[in-house]
C-alpha cells in the first residue's frame, strides 16, 4: 500500500507541483489549500506524513499541528519562508519534525520526507542500538563507539547527545534542548549548547570545524545525522 502524504499550502502552483512529483515517486498525494481543510484531509484520510506551509488562511499551520499534535505522532515537515524564523522555531517547538525554506528543491524535499519516515517507523526511542557511520551508540548502557573504539563522555556531553539522538535526523531547538537538559529556566542560555557541541563535535567528528553528523541550524538549533 503506498504511503499516504498530505500536502498543505495555500500556493496553488506549489500544491500542483509537489503533487505531480509525490505521486511520481509512488506516494499517495491529497491537498488542502488553508488550515480547516487541512485538519478535516488529516481526520478523514490518515496520512502517513504532512507537508505543512506555516502562512496560511483560515487557520495557521501552527495552530494546524497544534490540534494535530493532540492526537497524533505523524511526522510533520513544516514548509516556511525565509522571514519566518519565528513562527519556523514555535513550530519545531510545538512538534514539527523538520523543516524546508522556500524555495527548496525536489531533491531535498525527498530525502528530508524519506528520513521522517524512516524514523517515525523505526523511532529512536524504541531503539537501544544506533549506528551512524563511523559512530555507534548503545542508549541502554549510555555509551558511545567511534570506529569501534569507545569514546569517554561526561554525564552533561551525554545528555546534551541523547537530545540529539531521540530526534535523529529532525531539527532540535535551542529551547527544546535547554528545556530537556537543564529546565525551564535556562531557556535563554543558549551558550551552554555551544559549549557542549563544540565538545561533543571534537569527541565524534572526523574534521570538528567541518561537522558531517552533529550540525548547527542557524538560528533555530542542531540536527544529528
Amino acid at each position: 500500500m503506498s504511503q499516504r502524504i498530505l500536502v498543505v499550502d495555500d500556493e496553488a502552483a506549489l500544491r500542483r507541483n509537489l503533487s505531480i512529483s509525490l505521486q511520481a515517486s509512488g506516494f499517495e498525494v491529497f491537498c488542502a489549500k488553508d488550515g480547516l481543510s487541512a485538519l478535516a484531509c488529516f481526520h478523514q484520510h490518515d496520512p502517513d506524513l504532512i507537508l505543512l506551509d506555516l502562512g496560511m488562511p483560515k487557520r495557521s499551520g501552527l495552530e494546524v499541528l497544534q490540534d494535530i499534535r493532540q492526537t497524533s505522532q505523524v511526522p510533520v515537515i513544516v514548509l516556511s519562508v525565509r522571514n519566518q524564523e519565528r513562527q519556523k522555531i514555535e513550530a519545531l517547538d510545538a512538534g514539527a519534525n523538520d523543516y524546508l525554506t522556500k524555495p527548496f528543491g525536489v531533491g531535498e524535499l525527498h530525502a528530508r520526507i524519506r528520513v521522517a519516515l524512516r524514523n517515525h517507523v523505526a523511532s529512536p526511542d524504541r531503539m537501544h542500538m544506533i549506528t551512524l557511520g563511523h559512530l555507534r551508540f548503545d542508549k541502554a548502557s549510555r555509551q558511545v563507539w567511534k570506529n569501534d573504539v569507545r569514546v569517554k563522555l561526561t554525564k552533561t556531553e551525554y545528555r546534551v547527545l541523547a537530545c540529539l539522538l531521540n530526534h535523529v535526523g529532525a531539527v532540535v531547538t535551542h529551547k527544546q534542548m535547554l528545556s530537556e537538559i537543564w529546565g525551564e529556566a535556562y531557556l535563554n542560555e543558549t551558550h551552554y549548547l555551544q559549549v557542549y557541541i563544540s565538545q561533543l563535535r571534537h569527541k565524534l567528528e572526523d574534521d570538528p570545524a567541518c561537522p558531517v553528523r552533529i550540525l548547527t541550524e542557524p538560528g533555530v538549533g542542531y540536527r544529528l545525522t
